[in-house]
């Protein structure tokens, strides 16, 4: 079990503070921003994770001024992690199998005993099948109640997740999707998903299985620069509707392959990232990736003196030592 130390209660005090929310349009975070939250990962030229790294590494600027830090945190933190699982036609028995397997090991032997953890399945319509919880045995059972079937609304089931994920306790708080296939049915567009997840702080990362002999896509640190993202609010963390989001029926091919862009474009400006695996067989080792990189994160913050005008804010985190590449969010919406 680890501990957070007395700096990050404080500054979760600090950060409930600053935030006032408001229902609008489905669910909107209107936040002062006073005190911005800011979790990175560094990794060497190799792409291996750089442990070991102080305060007085890293340098933080918003809209290319520098930035005081306030707060900084080696330990790792528990984390808040939704799972979202897609469940269209396209899963086959044997790929299912495989990606229950892997979420299995992933939750009950990579993640901490103190990581909370819900499960959502998607295919043409989004299902909350598990909500937060610290009792594995629960995310097995619900993996297990999955049929596959229908087209993918994977946009409308990140949208459904991200108020689930605000309701999470722990201070860092995460989605991870896993997905074989292209998005043909949601009613939302990948740009209004984009927007909503800029609005939050929630981490982003995605599983994309791909069947076909590529290039690997995923090394972590090594991602190309891609687009900004943003994030709704919470509805609280009692009992969710089961059937979130419902798209519209459409045709969908079996052999549609994953697009890899568009998933870098909802996750990369969250500090999160997108990772391309070869088959379900694979998917073991990328989970294990991510589990990794969850655990060896850093955590920053400082205080915001821009003035709460609804726009777009860059955010750039650098290490003293140039060969080493930080990812982190890029930037937040002032509501």
């Amino acid at each position: 079990m680890t501990r957070v130390r007395p700096v990050l209660l404080a500054s979760a005090l600090m950060a409930a503070a600053a935030v006032s929310l408001t229902a609008q349009d489905g669910f909107k975070l209107k936040s002062k921003v006073e005190l911005v939250n800011v979790t990175a990962t560094v990794s060497d030229e190799d792409g291996r994770f750089v442990p070991g790294l102080h305060e007085g590494d890293f340098t933080i600027y918003e809209d290319n001024e520098k930035q005081e830090i306030k707060f900084f945190s080696a330990d790792r933190v528990p984390v808040s992690l939704g799972i979202l699982l897609d469940s269209s036609g396209s899963m086959t028995p044997d790929k299912m199998e495989s990606a229950r397997a892997a979420i299995n090991r992933f939750a009950q032997d990579l993640l901490e005993p103190e990581d909370e953890l819900f499960l959502m399945s998607f295919s043409r319509s989004s299902h909350l099948l598990q909500d937060w919880t610290t009792d594995r045995r629960l995310i097995s059972r619900a993996m297990n109640r999955i049929e596959p079937n229908g087209g993918t609304a994977m946009y409308d089931a990140i949208a459904a997740a991200l108020p689930i994920a605000t309701g999470g306790k722990h201070e860092k708080k995460a989605i991870l999707v896993i997905s074989d296939g292209n998005d043909h049915n949601s009613t939302m567009s990948v740009n209004e998903v984009r927007q909503a997840i800029r609005e939050s702080e929630v981490l982003v990362y995605a599983l994309g299985v791909d069947g076909e002999s590529r290039p690997f896509m995923g090394r972590p640190g090594r991602q190309p620069n891609p687009l900004p993202i943003p994030f709704p609010i919470p509805r609280g963390r009692g009992r969710f509707p089961q059937i979130i989001f419902g798209g519209p029926s459409g045709p969908q091919s079996s052999d549609d392959h994953v697009n890899a862009d568009t998933l870098r474009r909802i996750t990369d400006d969250t500090g999160g990232r997108t990772e391309i695996v070869h088959g379900f067989k694979d998917l073991d080792q990328a989970t294990e990736r991510i589990a990794d990189e969850l655990s060896k994160q850093y955590y920053l913050g400082y205080s915001s003196t821009r003035p709460r005008d609804g726009r777009w804010h860059a955010i750039r985190v650098d290490v003293k030592d140039r060969k080493m590449t930080v990812r982190a969010r890029r930037g937040y919406v002032a509501g």
